[in-house]
């Protein structure tokens, strides 16, 4: 499969999967098990596939937080609820979500042929684990049963592969987590303020990473991006795009090319929801 057309796929896919971290119905969900904090339900719920794991896992595997954030949100999480009722919640928070922004898709035809195909590319990613913890936990969740569902959780397992290959990507060039910040807000994609602020990095990190990215040749003293910068930057998100393809080669270029124009427009309602 041609990485661009991976990719393409998978961004018109995110938001029907991604409005989940910033939808009332799962603040909702996860307060009724007993979780009140935002960023504690968004770590637990996120990380609760891998089981009852400690910080330091949640810290590596989602990378580019605040250490000191996940520390804060996870202490004591699995003490309050288990893994499988935050799985649940979130489970449920998406059903409601999905229910109430697109319900005309509840059932549809349109519906349940697009759940096939992201399903069938999901399953190849399950059968290529190595290497993506995250994913690997996801990978061995059980597929619910309802088309709009089966469609939003073939999406959370391709996402979160997507998103293990690129750890995997700048962890090979050497990246911390601040670091890989600092390079996407001097690409311009993202503002390092707000970058900083949904991670909460703090100035002292940011300061060090930017320091030590001068130090081997990739930002300018304007802070922007060297031509050596650009270069390793395009690099990583090509592999991104090259380690992520695999699972699309199982529905080609129509099937992909079909399934975007399915859930495009949800995703496009989806997309009101995100700050």
């Amino acid at each position: 499969m041609d990485p661009v057309i991976a990719r393409k796929t998978w961004r018109t896919l995110e938001p029907y999967h991604g409005a989940i971290y910033f939808v009332p119905e799962a603040a909702e969900e996860y307060r009724a098990v007993g979780v009140d904090d935002r960023m504690s339900g968004y770590f637990a719920s996120r990380s609760a596939a891998m089981g009852p794991v400690p910080a330091s896992v949640v810290i590596a595997t989602f990378f580019n937080f605040d250490p000191g954030l996940v520390r804060r949100s996870m202490d004591g999480i699995w003490d309050t609820v288990t893994p499988q009722a935050m799985i649940d919640a979130r489970l449920g928070a998406a059903d409601r979500m999905i229910r109430r922004i697109a319900p005309d898709s509840i059932g549809s035809p349109d519906i349940v042929e697009a759940a096939g195909l992201a399903r069938k590319a999901a399953m190849v990613a399950c059968m290529r684990t190595e290497g993506r913890p995250l994913f690997a936990g996801h990978a061995s969740l059980s597929w619910p049963e309802e088309p709009h569902l089966v469609l939003w959780h073939a999406q959370a397992l391709l996402r979160e592969y997507r998103g293990d290959g690129h750890i995997a990507a700048l962890t090979v060039e050497g990246l911390s987590g601040c670091e890989s910040l600092v390079t996407h807000a001097a690409a311009g994609d993202v503002t390092a303020g707000v970058l900083q602020a949904t991670r909460q990095r703090t100035g002292d990190d940011w300061l060090a990473a930017e320091e030590r990215l001068r130090s081997i040749g990739w930002l300018d003293p304007d802070y922007g991006l060297t031509d050596l910068g650009a270069e390793r930057r395009a690099w990583i998100e090509q592999r991104t795009d090259e380690l992520a393809s695999a699972p699309y080669d199982a529905i080609g270029v129509e099937g992909c090319a079909r399934l975007r124009s399915i859930v495009r427009p949800i995703s496009k309602m989806m997309l009101t929801t995100f700050p």
